[in-house]
């Protein structure tokens, strides 16, 4: 009688009886030095140190005006605001986040697949990538929603299954991103240490925590001890302009109070070699428009 799978050491505990600082396992650039691509050996050495790393212009002036345009029809469609993938404010009900927009859009599927953006990506994780998540967020003025401090790699490996620290996000500024309009913070070095949470994880929790984190949300105490040791950045620049983020950095955003929106398309690049498993803290896997698998890698 065939023997069962081997279930894959769990690296990261999480969503236990407690919280845990476990340090990190996995290195932060998974490329031998010198690999060719968009990113300067400085750049790197940066991400490296800080979990971050900012390029003041990735997508052009002009591109930015489609990406707009594309981004304005989206929330706008009926359509869309009905999907399953769209996410909205509790109160005024307008659209806070579009997931899986590069199945979605056409426009949106060029960007996931430019050369600019994915070379950077494979030079972080040293292979061939997939998207693992693509969103846009939308914070018009007058009281959006922010997004509470947290891991991103803390709920993908609770409930979609990364077994390890090989993903990476990048946010693409669509409009500037003032200190004052909700843009985001992140802990400097805080991907060093990985944080697992307290608590159980509900079934079908992302139909809550897409609106409000709840499962996977680090205490005040923990938040403390690390924004004290870390330091927080602010992430500000003109449309066009770009942040890379390791997967376990803190970060979160603040509500946008002011008359001036700001939006941001994320792309979550993960490793081919970063096979999802089942679960680690979570009844069931998320749907795929949230987390796509790893063989569906167009």
């Amino acid at each position: 009688m065939p023997s069962a799978p081997t279930r894959p050491v769990d690296l990261y505990p999480t969503r236990g009886p407690k919280e845990e600082l476990i340090g990190r396992k996995d290195p932060v650039v998974w490329s031998e030095p010198g690999t060719a691509g968009p990113f300067w050996a400085r750049e790197l050495e940066e991400y490296d140190r800080d979990g971050f790393v900012t390029v003041d212009e990735i997508v052009t002036p002009e591109e930015v005006d489609k990406l707009r345009a594309e981004l304005d029809r989206l929330v706008s469609d009926p359509a869309v605001q009905a999907d399953e993938r769209a996410v909205v404010e509790p109160h005024s009900r307008e659209i806070r986040s579009v997931f899986e927009v590069h199945r979605i859009s056409e426009v949106f599927g060029r960007l996931a697949e430019d050369p600019r953006i994915v070379g950077r990506a494979r030079q972080i994780l040293g292979s061939e990538v997939y998207v693992h998540q693509s969103r846009v967020n939308v914070k018009p003025g007058f009281g959006a929603s922010g997004f509470y401090w947290h891991s991103d790699f803390e709920t993908w490996h609770a409930e979609d299954g990364l077994p390890q620290m090989r993903t990476v996000s990048v946010s693409i500024a669509l409009t500037p991103n003032h200190t004052t309009n909700g843009s985001l913070m992140i802990m400097p070095g805080s991907h060093r240490t990985f944080l697992g949470c307290a608590g159980a994880t509900p079934r079908d929790n992302y139909r809550k925590s897409l609106r409000m984190q709840d499962a996977g949300t680090p205490s005040h105490e923990a938040l403390t001890t690390f924004a004290d040791a870390c330091g927080i950045r602010h992430f500000t620049g003109p449309a066009g302009s770009a942040t890379w983020f390791d997967c376990n950095a803190l970060h979160g955003s603040g509500d946008n109070i002011t008359p001036y929106p700001r939006s941001n398309v994320f792309l979550v690049f993960n490793s081919v070699e970063n096979q999802p498993e089942a679960p680690f803290a979570a009844p069931v896997r998320r749907p795929s428009f949230i987390a796509a698998p790893a063989r569906d890698r167009s």
